[in-house]
């Protein structure tokens, strides 16, 4: 459910003002080209781009969040879909996290946020579920993981390979940090 003052400012991005309606919340600003939503929004504020730029909607909204000082940016419904945009949406959001912005991402069942070095996240304990980091920087120095399966002790971790993938939760209180670099963390939380 969602309650207004939930976040202290909403961007809707091109298609995403449609969920957005559909759960009956307001954007303070809708943002994009408005190819996928199919009409340019009325009765609010709305700033338009033209299909012909060389920036995704998603990279423009955080690029907004940025420039307007917001620290902390939570994205729902960029997960899925298209993998073009998925892949493309990762990369903006890895971008952004290395420029100070903490970006969290919300699908379904499952959390993704990224640590740029030096940094360190701490959940509790939970009893069961999959965590998995990946290196979104060619080399990542001095991961680790505590509270899980399988621990990992100042690992250097790239992007070419899936030693990060599919650890276990265990019921302890998790820690998950990078010393250089920028990891991708998928973490549940149903």
């Amino acid at each position: 459910m969602y309650e207004s003052d939930a976040f202290d400012h909403i961007i809707a991005v091109d298609g995403g003002l449609r969920s957005l309606e559909e759960v009956g919340v307001k954007p303070n600003v809708a943002l994009g080209d408005f190819d996928s939503l199919g009409y340019v929004p009325t009765g609010m504020r709305t700033v338009r781009f033209s299909k012909d730029k060389d920036k995704s909607d998603m990279e423009l909204a955080l690029k907004r969040a940025k420039s307007q000082r917001f620290d902390n940016v939570v994205v729902f419904g960029a997960l899925g879909g298209r993998l073009d945009h998925t892949l493309a949406n990762m990369g903006v959001f890895s971008k952004y996290s290395e420029l100070g912005l903490k970006v969290t991402v919300i699908d379904d069942d499952t959390a993704v946020f990224f640590l740029t070095g030096p940094d360190i996240f701490e959940a509790p304990a939970l009893e069961s579920g999959v965590v998995s980091v990946f290196a979104m920087s060619d080399v990542t120095e001095g991961v680790f993981e505590r509270g899980m399966k399988w621990d990992l002790d100042d690992v250097v971790l790239t992007n070419r390979e899936s030693i990060g993938l599919s650890n276990e939760l265990i019921g302890e209180a998790v820690m998950i940090g990078v010393e250089k670099g920028t990891i991708c963390v998928i973490f549940p939380v149903s």
